[in-house]
């Protein structure tokens, strides 16, 4: 059995190379699932391009069999991942067999690409809602859906206080009390976060990443990341993903 096992995978390796056809690579394919795990909304346009993707792999001969396949083995990943994220575990199993369920009905590679995009959706905002419901006020929420779109920006306690109509002090107490960190660990965390995901799957260059997460130098930027990471941007790049050719290796 094992020796026809590994002549099959042989035959498949020799066909493949003939055709020029190779699956995707580790890191490019867990980009969505990271994504999805963050509630990050980038999650769709990741999994719409990755489904597309001429590099999927071929499990059958029949289109729509081959896609239904796809979505099911995706499911599978996306929902340990949204889990890991803070889905309640029960919510995200059966939101999977539901989708399961819907993919096993469908009968056209359009309806099994509409499906995917919904199941999608449907995962990073469940994960992004959970990250936030019965957790933190309404001020707190307000400030963490700011921080998560202007990192590119300067950003001040006095701004957020601002935002949402309280004083510096009672909001950075607010803020401690329910996240357990104060705003400006809050604000690094999540730039260091984006860093990190920017080193692992972007091409731009280390001073570029510095500067659109808005540090005042590269130096500054490079002593922030290895105090969370006990590495420097260029050596944790070179050691996560060099060997894969990621990325431009310069500063």
């Amino acid at each position: 059995m094992k020796e026809s096992v590994n002549k099959q995978l042989a035959y498949l390796e020799f066909i493949n190379r003939e055709n020029s056809f190779r699956h995707h690579r580790y890191d490019d394919e867990m980009k969505q699932y990271e994504y999805i795990k963050l509630g990050d909304m980038r999650a769709l346009a990741e999994a719409e391009r990755m489904i597309h993707s001429a590099e999927l792999g071929h499990l059958s001969d029949d289109p729509v069999i081959n896609l239904r396949y796809l979505c099911i083995c995706n499911i599978t990943l996306v929902t340990r991942f949204a889990i890991e994220g803070g889905l309640e575990h029960e919510k995200a199993y059966n939101a999977s067999d539901l989708y399961i369920r819907k993919y096993d009905k469908a009968v056209s590679v359009d309806e099994l690409y509409a499906l995917h995009a919904e199941m999608i959706a449907y995962f990073t905002k469940a994960v992004m809602a959970a990250k936030k419901e019965n957790i933190y006020s309404k001020q707190v929420i307000q400030c963490m859906d700011h921080i998560h779109y202007h990192l590119h920006e300067q950003i001040t306690v006095r701004e957020l206080a601002e935002l949402v109509g309280l004083n510096e002090s009672y909001l950075s107490v607010l803020f401690k009390r329910e996240t357990g960190i104060n705003l400006s660990e809050y604000i690094t965390s999540k730039r260091m976060e984006a860093a990190e995901n920017m080193l692992k799957y972007s091409d731009f260059s280390l001073t570029e990443i510095s500067d659109i997460l808005a540090f005042s130098s590269y130096s500054h930027f490079a002593r922030v990341f290895r105090k969370y990471y006990d590495t420097s941007p260029k050596e944790y790049r070179s050691r996560e993903f060099g060997k894969a050719g990621w990325g431009r290796m310069t500063q």
